[in-house]
């Protein structure tokens, strides 16, 4: 019931964003609230779904749906000119599932238990997939201090576009290939359809298929408005709280941006399913690494603002690369402990640290 109630927030977000206009701030937060309940509605959608369709086909709807409102917000950050404020956002988000949804996953769902396992196979998948992850995005970012520190060539700046747009497009077709591999021909192996309980446990007979996706879209769509009113006021929100909108967009941005995510990756946490979780947090991170920064990419050139993939700040290199080592650590084993959670947790609050302190790139 608790989430109805907070639902009031999305018109009277709207209503302060299009015509009272009291302030930016109290429409960035207002904006940033009303998108809570909205990912709870994306989770429960996902749920019935994931009940359907299986865990791991659950698992990849949920990041898919959850990461629209981050491509879109994301689009309307770029339109600004702000593409360093979108490269920070696409490193919040690797970081934010990867370590801070993952690690509050596991921390909620070790209550009252030893510990909870998941399957090794998918993780190594997984794990492989975020190391590639970071040579993609590693590589962009040497090239262009190859071409432009040592050999100081003019046109590095257009070599960085054209290097990017290439990576954007094997990254897009391992994306695929992923997806093949996954649901199609490897499907027994990934399968985790051994831990999905009935639709109908503990709350009733489940949704029909169109009430599912109608939620689902529903709510994913009126979660891409508020996240338009966020990135609207962003700037301005930030001047107001002495932050720089680096920061909020490594942080506040990607955080709002995967809040489905969050709330979905607890939930099924303490349903001791952890193969969907994994599913969700990590997948979600190499589903922005993959997919959703290339797409913006190439996207960038049609709407006349050219994004490439050099991440100048070394930091964000290092934090993507950071989600890489620990997530691969965790997912060794194949069983994680509230412990393993802590370590998670600590890491992203380090990363936020850095990220605060640190002095943005113009």
């Amino acid at each position: 019931m608790t989430f109805l109630y907070l639902l009031a927030l999305v018109p009277v977000s709207l209503a302060l964003g299009y015509w009272l206009h009291p302030g930016p701030v109290w429409v960035f937060a207002v904006a940033a609230l009303a998108i809570v309940p909205l990912a709870e509605w994306i989770r429960r959608a996902t749920e019935q779904l994931a009940n359907r369709l299986g865990g791991a086909a659950g698992g990849l709807i949920n990041i898919s749906f959850g990461n629209a409102a981050e491509l879109i917000l994301a689009i309307f950050v770029l339109l600004a000119g702000n593409a360093e404020v979108v490269k920070a956002q696409i490193t919040g988000s690797i970081i934010g599932n990867g370590l801070l949804g993952l690690g509050l996953a596991i921390l909620v769902g070790s209550i009252g238990r030893d510990k909870q396992t998941f399957k090794r196979e998918s993780a190594g998948r997984l794990s492989s997939l975020l190391i590639l992850s970071v040579i993609a995005l590693l590589l962009p970012a040497l090239f262009d201090y190859t071409e432009r520190g040592i050999f100081a060539d003019p046109n590095a700046a257009s070599l960085d576009e054209k290097l990017s747009l290439a990576v954007a497009v094997v990254l897009i077709v391992v994306y695929a290939a992923n997806i093949v591999y996954t649901f199609v021909t490897h499907r027994d192996v990934f399968s985790s359809s051994d831990e999905d309980p009935p639709a109908s446990e503990g709350e009733g007979e489940g949704w029909p298929l169109w009430k599912s996706l109608g939620v689902l879209v529903g709510a994913t769509a009126l979660t891409a408005v508020e996240a338009e009113l966020v990135s609207g006021a962003l700037e301005a929100t930030a001047s107001s709280l002495g932050l720089s909108t680096f920061f909020l967009g490594i942080t506040v941005l990607a955080v709002i941006g995967n809040a489905a995510e969050y709330l979905s990756a607890i939930y099924f946490a303490r349903k001791d399913r952890m193969n969907l979780v994994m599913t969700i947090t990590v997948g979600s991170s190499i589903q922005v690494a993959l997919l959703i920064a290339p797409v913006l990419v190439i996207l960038s050139h049609f709407l006349g603002a050219p994004m490439n993939l050099v991440f100048a700040n070394p930091l964000e290199l290092i934090a993507i690369a950071g989600v890489a080592f620990s997530v691969n650590a965790i997912a060794q084993d194949g069983e994680t402990t509230w412990f393993e959670g802590l370590l998670l947790v600590a890491v992203y609050v380090l990363l936020a640290f850095a990220f605060y302190f640190a002095t943005p790139v113009r």
